[in-house]
């Protein structure tokens, strides 16, 4: 009678020594489920510190609505230097509606020198340069804008002069309330008066030798000031070597509302084109040399705020992490496990034991 055959046990060895394929397969899978395991706790390590980051970061947002603001009168605060004595000069401001808006008691004329201390020009290059770099990185504005204008000192210290030369420049600087139309700020020579024709400039002397409107604007803005906002023209300096010479700046004013995690503001702000003119001589009409700022305000309102991402979005994309690993490592743990009994079963089938 013929013997039936026998076969090892599932976990022991067999008389030769060799370990059945059954449990070489099991310890197989279990070093892939440990490794797979270990990947999957690291990847959500990763991208959990990954999301948690993005999760504190903020970017700002532009809006922009019609202005619905009511009021129908604006601030605008000047403060500028002119290389002439105050008695040669006349500064005031006129609207599209032929008013005369600003008057010159509303502006303080202080006489002055024109060059400026160590301080200063530090003040004025620190000023120059961050108008340089803001128009080639756009992303600094945004920084300064999170970090609520910190750091920028905007605003010049008083002058301490100490010196015995006669006075040669005229500063006017003060605030003055305008009507929300089109208009323009001139400093013109002569003195201004309103007469029975119109708006005019009474020359106080017909030398031309003494124009020079060399000048500098270290403050200019509208609205009520708001500590460390960077305006286009603060800082900014126009120097002629001709008597006879007129500036013209073209602003185009904005209102801004500004809210951030740090602050929140209602300005204006305003972009600025130049133009400069040599004058061939007053025998032409309004051939008179000055500075000339023509604004226009628009009907428009920006709004700038600071956002980020809620917390409900960060937790609902840190379980869509958590949930979508762990599906994943269980699919590629079930595909290599079936990878590698396929093989084994394969390429080393069960061995008979004989009698």
């Amino acid at each position: 009678m013929r013997p039936s055959p026998t076969y090892p046990l599932r976990g022991h060895t067999d008389r030769s020594g060799t370990q059945p394929v059954s449990t070489v397969t099991a310890s197989c899978l279990e070093i892939k489920l440990h490794d797979v395991s270990l990947l999957a706790f690291t990847l959500i390590a990763i991208l959990a510190i990954g999301e948690f980051s993005y999760f504190q970061e903020s970017w700002i947002k532009y809006s922009y609505q019609v202005d619905t603001n009511i009021s129908s009168k604006l601030q605008v605060n000047i403060d500028i230097t002119v290389a002439m004595q105050c008695d040669y000069i006349g500064a005031d401001m006129i609207d599209q509606t032929e008013a005369r808006v600003g008057e010159s008691g509303d502006l303080q004329y202080e006489p002055t020198y024109f060059e400026l201390t160590a301080k200063e020009k530090a003040w004025q290059s620190m000023m120059q340069n961050i108008h340089r770099q803001l128009n080639k990185e756009h992303n600094l504005l945004e920084s300064l804008i999170k970090s609520s204008f910190n750091g920028t000192a905007t605003t010049k210290s008083a002058r301490v002069v100490d010196s015995t030369d006669p006075l040669n420049a005229c500063r006017i600087h003060g605030s003055m309330e305008l009507n929300k139309v089109a208009g323009n700020f001139h400093i013109l020579a002569g003195k201004s008066y309103d007469l029975p024709f119109g708006h005019a400039h009474v020359l106080a002397t017909k030398d031309p030798q003494v124009y020079n409107f060399s000048h500098r604007i270290d403050h200019l803005s509208f609205g009520v000031p708001s500590p460390g906002l960077i305006h286009p023209l603060d800082g900014s300096e126009k120097i002629t070597e001709t008597n006879m010479y007129m500036f013209q700046y073209f602003l185009v004013v904005v209102a801004t509302e500004i809210n951030t995690y740090k602050f929140s503001t209602n300005t204006h702000q305003y972009s600025v084109t130049e133009k400069e003119k040599k004058l061939t001589g007053m025998k032409k009409k309004y051939e008179i040399p000055g500075i000339v700022l023509k604004y226009d305000i628009s009907s428009l309102k920006i709004l700038i705020s600071e956002e980020g991402m809620p917390t409900s979005q960060f937790l609902i994309r840190l379980c869509g992490i958590i949930g979508g690993i762990f599906s994943t490592a269980g699919l590629l743990h079930n595909i290599c496990g079936f990878i590698i009994n396929l093989l084994c079963c394969q390429c080393k089938p069960r061995e008979r034991v004989q009698r």
